[in-house]
């Protein structure tokens, strides 16, 4: 039962530490263009083979 003592301000500690990472995550802007990448998979135009210069 002593170790409730413990865990519980460390879970506390580590979910708020979670949440203000996500939340840093999405001010600078991290998140911007998630649908212009799920099209970007899709597309036909892609090169088979690199350019050779």
């Amino acid at each position: 039962m002593n170790v409730l003592v413990f865990l519980i301000p460390i879970s506390l500690l580590l979910g708020g530490l979670g949440l203000w990472a996500f939340f840093w995550s999405i001010k600078s802007r991290q998140f911007d263009d998630p649908q212009g990448d799920a099209e970007r998979i899709l597309t036909k135009d892609y090169d088979d083979h690199p350019r050779e210069d």
